[in-house]
């Protein structure tokens, strides 16, 4: 297939997935504006239509491996492009982000996102934001759920290497929860930025958890490696060398 005809239909996916989103969410609304419980289902049946999409217009096939974890937990995982947001939030029953506090003000992502329990951050106050969600969740002022946090703090291209800010591990040490690892190779068919969207087979993968109790250092030192191992090999899997740009 030409690049100029994939990238035609990658255009078209993604003006349909925003569309879809905007459709789907007037239809769960009535749902979602009286009930956590169907502002999670306009959110899965989101991530439903996108994954069954993806396959037949732009010819991208999608995998979750491991063990999707149902209990309430701390997900860590690799984040590459919103295809990882996506995989890993339509795997699990009621997955909940720490999110740019800018994301608040966005048509239906927003609303959606406040409603099944996401944590607006404010740039430059990470730090302050966790505190006060570990204060909600003592409280039981935070819905159940599993929560998501991006150890790196952003979108990183495969190849590119970027360090696992320490804020993971400050959650982890005062949450006293089991953390799932997940790893991923989505980005090298859906970038972090443009239209383009290559064929093959996206993966996430939950990884072994790791339980509650080992010290900031030691959880953040086996958090990086066992993710970006893992990373590396389904980013290999793919075809992509992740050691190319070194």
């Amino acid at each position: 297939m030409s690049y100029a005809l994939q990238w035609i239909r990658s255009l078209l996916f993604s003006l349909l997935a925003y569309v879809m989103m905007v459709f789907l969410g007037i239809v769960f609304f009535p749902w979602a504006i009286v009930s956590r419980r169907g502002a999670l289902a306009g959110c899965h049946a989101w991530c439903r239509w996108i994954r069954w999409s993806a396959r037949w217009m732009v010819g991208l096939h999608t995998e979750v491996r491991g063990t999707p974890p149902t209990d309430e937990v701390m997900i860590a995982a690799k984040h590459q492009s919103f295809l990882d947001i996506i995989l890993i939030f339509g795997a699990i029953p009621a997955g909940k982000f720490i999110m740019k506090r800018e994301l608040m003000f966005a048509p239906v992502i927003g609303q959606y996102a406040l409603k099944i329990g996401c944590v607006p951050v404010n740039r430059g106050q990470r730090g302050k934001a966790i505190k006060k969600m570990v204060a909600d969740v003592a409280k039981g002022a935070q819905h159940p759920g599993q929560l998501i946090i991006y150890p790196q703090g952003t979108r990183i291209a495969p190849g590119i290497k970027a360090s696992y800010k320490v804020g993971t591990g400050v959650l982890y040490e005062q949450l006293g929860q089991d953390c799932v690892p997940v790893a991923a190779n989505v980005g090298v068919f859906w970038p972090r930025r443009g239209i383009y969207r290559k064929p093959g087979l996206a993966v996430v993968e939950f990884l072994p958890r790791i339980k509650a109790g080992l010290s900031k250092a030691a959880f953040m030192e086996r958090l990086e490696d066992e993710v970006e191992t893992a990373s590396n090999r389904l980013m290999r899997e793919a075809g992509f060398d992740p050691n190319a740009m070194d």
